[in-house]
């Protein structure tokens, strides 16, 4: 089954309000909002990165040994 590539035009800080709003309405106290706000982020940002290859990437940065004199 293929994921809907849906875009939302809103900015990080505003993400992250509604999601302690909706934590802390869901849960019984401060800590427990925290954790699920974090959680819940976490998830989001994980499902929407972009997958990242470390031998593709490694192989196309520069030596070092060209930048030191």
């Amino acid at each position: 089954m293929e994921k809907p590539n849906r875009k939302l035009n809103t900015h990080l800080g505003e993400l992250i309000a509604a999601a302690g709003q909706l934590a802390f309405e869901c849960s019984d106290n401060d800590k427990d909002a925290y954790i699920l706000a974090q959680l819940a982020l976490i998830e989001m940002i994980k499902k929407t990165a972009p997958a990242f290859d470390m031998d593709s990437e490694f192989d196309r940065a520069s030596s070092p040994s060209q930048l030191i004199h």
